[in-house]
């Protein structure tokens, strides 16, 4: 037999539910936004739609781009301009030196090889070779501004077992 509170908990959570639905109200979750400094807008956007990305206009103008990569996880591609406008120190020159290395997940290694090839013909560049490390295969991908992804897909039930 159950308590009146807890049919009393389960109506508000049904009410809260449908108002939520109703009026469209966002629970906001934890999400990532990487910003990066682009040289050229559309050919950048083009590129990213490559690797599968998708826009968001919501988020988007003239300045910047919002792509979508799941969910939680979103790249801001701005001009240079509006990056700058952010910060107050120099933008790095991602040509030359490494700034980070973002690694996405996908569900197979014929999907990693896949978003890779689609940047390579988009423009990319592969600056490593394909690595297989039993457990995790993986490709780079480097888009016109030089910034490197990591594309890789991880099978944890071949991870290494640790001795005890």
């Amino acid at each position: 037999m159950h308590s009146a509170g807890f049919f009393f908990h389960c109506h508000l959570w049904i009410v809260n539910a449908l108002i939520r639905n109703q009026f469209n109200f966002t629970i906001m979750q934890s999400q990532v936004f990487i910003n990066l400094a682009v040289k050229d807008l559309a050919r950048s956007m083009e590129f990213y739609t490559q690797l599968g990305f998708t826009n968001n206009p919501q988020f988007s103008d003239e300045t910047a781009k919002c792509m979508v990569w799941s969910e939680h996880i979103f790249v801001m591609l701005l001009t240079r301009e509006k990056f700058k406008s952010f910060v107050t120190k120099p933008i790095a020159d991602t040509k030359n030196s490494i700034t980070g290395l973002f690694a996405l997940s996908v569900e197979n290694v014929d999907r990693v090889n896949e978003l890779v090839n689609k940047g390579l013909a988009a423009g990319g560049s592969e600056p490593v070779p394909f690595a297989d490390y039993g457990f995790m295969q993986k490709r780079n991908i480097e888009d016109f501004d030089g910034y490197t992804w990591e594309i890789l897909y991880m099978d944890l039930s071949k991870f290494p077992q640790q001795v005890a």
